[in-house]
């Protein structure tokens, strides 16, 4: 592991600037949501595990409390919210119930939930890796923006 590296534990949320790498390992079903300002250099990443919280209190493990508690984290180290721009990874369909629509499907449901909260934000998905059936680790670059995606089932991504 890399000095610089910061590790992004499933349910948790980091907020970094160069020349830190946000890291997140065991993307299944989950998502690692990346938040970037360019100007800032201001870097958040979120790894959710599902979509509601359903008044839980554990607010990095859901997309509709952690990823606004996100954004303001991001904000309170110099981001602005009008410049923040946004990458998903994850949301893998890690196993099969039959119905492609199942409520069980939690990586689709997830993915879902990122792009509704993210356009209820005012904020762009710049690109996305998700779906499949397989796991991902994704690291961040503050310094660029950049998001190495790895997985044991194909090539390096970036994106």
């Amino acid at each position: 592991m890399d000095n610089d590296e910061i590790r992004i534990k499933m349910a948790e949320y980091q907020v970094a600037k160069p020349p830190h790498v946000l890291v997140t390992l065991g993307l299944g079903s989950c998502i690692g949501l990346a938040l970037y300002d360019k100007y800032s250099k201001v870097s958040g990443l979120i790894h959710y595990m599902l979509p509601e919280s359903n008044g839980k209190k554990n607010t990095a493990k859901y997309a509709d409390t952690g990823i606004p508690f996100l954004i303001d984290e991001m904000i309170k180290l110099g981001a602005k919210k009008r410049n923040l721009v946004a990458k998903i990874v994850g949301g893998a369909k890690m196993f099969s119930f039959g119905d492609e629509n199942s409520v069980m499907n939690i990586g689709q449901r997830n993915a879902q939930a990122a792009k509704k909260i993210l356009k209820e934000e005012g904020i762009k998905i710049l690109a996305e890796d998700t779906g499949d059936d397989f796991g991902r680790t994704m690291r961040f670059y503050a310094n660029s923006g950049e998001i190495k995606v790895t997985s044991y089932k194909r090539d390096e991504l970036i994106i």
